[in-house]
């Protein structure tokens, strides 16, 4: 969706990110109509949106601000599940960022977030559900992982469990413009970066033995994948695995990166030799050992800022199982694809998706159905059209 000039400098100014189940086949072709189903309004800026394994009545979203909301049986609940307001920076891509639940919830009662701390660095911290189901401890604090951010931009955020049960947390590279600090390429650092942590088996966590560089001199032993720029989203395939990541671009590419199941990690995605598959700089464009994203667009259009999302694995749209769902913060738009041996397929535009706001996450429900995010406090279910 193409949007004036001055909207698009109005949208950047607010927020500058830029910065399957049986029944179906994953080979189908979408058919049939979508629209998009409004079930939520009057959120503060949420930007993550997240259902704890088997839970079928509840979704959690985080607010920029510093909140985390329940939404029980489509009703939001006045009370919120945490407020950390009084501990969250608010810089422009600062804020409560992500919210995973153990995958072992609600045995297993913790819920992790990330957020910027008031001096604008990264905390990933874990908390316990209380009795109340619907509210979380806020004394239970542990202190999972600090992050000094070198600026206020590109602070990732992203939290996700994987089917191996670890904890992945995505970086940016620091920010600024271009990695000054050279942080992408960098080993020795933990930003520009997809990391796994084991955080069941030692306080605050423990480096898992299958980490590929773990017994890499003077590498960051909780690295997974390197060469990111800003990965602000990225998701696991509940049912084949896969890790998909929508890494933000600067100037000319946005793309999705994208993982095998199989992996044993150390993919290198190119930040900041690359910019997608362009070289990033002239003087430095070494290809050699890079992982090209799957896609990429440019910024026709207003595109400005690639938000990641979910593979679809819903009962209510069979012939959307398997294509992995995306979008654009400033030009709103929604684009799917499947990935067919380390490949894009059927790759598609979805007008009829675009929620008419700046796209901030997508979501997935314990049913596997998708639902997109809006800075404009809505979250809208991708269902079949009337």
């Amino acid at each position: 969706m193409r949007k004036p000039v001055a909207v698009l400098a109005s949208m950047l100014a607010a927020f500058a990110f830029a910065c399957g189940g049986g029944g179906g086949s994953d080979d189908a072709p979408p058919t049939g109509g979508v629209t998009l189903e409004r079930v939520i309004s009057g959120l503060s800026f949420p930007l993550d949106f997240a259902a704890p394994p088997g839970d079928a009545s509840r979704w959690f979203i985080a607010e920029k601000g510093g909140r985390i909301r329940v939404v029980r049986d489509g009703s939001l609940v006045a009370t919120p599940f945490l407020d950390r307001s009084s501990l969250v920076s608010g810089g422009s891509e600062q804020g409560l960022l992500g919210v995973a639940f153990h995958p072992r919830y609600p045995a297993d009662p913790r819920v992790f977030v990330d957020y910027t701390d008031v001096a604008g660095d990264t905390h990933v911290a874990s908390y316990r559900v209380s009795a109340d189901a619907d509210r979380a401890d806020p004394a239970s604090a542990i202190d999972v992982l600090f992050v000094d951010q070198p600026f206020a931009n590109h602070n990732g955020g992203g939290l996700a469990f994987g089917a191996d049960g670890f904890l992945y947390v995505a970086l940016g590279d620091g920010g600024s413009e271009g990695d000054p600090q050279g942080n992408g390429q960098s080993l020795g650092t933990l930003l520009g970066k997809i990391l796994r942590l084991d955080v069941d088996s030692a306080l605050p966590y423990a480096v898992p033995a299958g980490n590929p560089f773990a017994s890499t001199p003077g590498a960051r032993a909780e690295i997974w994948s390197f060469g990111l720029r800003n990965p602000f989203r990225f998701s696991f395939d509940r049912d084949a695995g896969d890790l998909y990541i929508g890494d933000v671009g600067q100037d000319r590419r946005e793309e999705i990166d994208f993982a095998p199941a199989s992996s044993g990690g150390g993919e290198n995605y190119g930040w900041n030799r690359t910019e997608g598959t362009l070289c990033f700089a002239a003087s430095d464009c070494d290809r050699s050992g890079i992982t090209f994203p799957v896609t990429e667009y440019d910024h026709e259009g207003g595109a400005c800022s690639v938000t990641g999302g979910y593979v679809y694995r819903g009962e209510t749209i069979p012939s959307l199982r398997g294509h992995y769902f995306y979008g654009d913060f400033c030009a709103g738009f929604v684009k799917s694809l499947r990935v067919d041996g380390g490949s894009a397929v059927d790759e598609r535009d979805w007008p009829e998706l675009d929620p008419g706001g700046q796209i901030t996450s997508f979501g997935q429900d314990a049913a596997g159905e998708v639902y997109i995010v809006t800075a404009g406090g809505g979250v809208f279910r991708i269902a079949p059209a009337p």
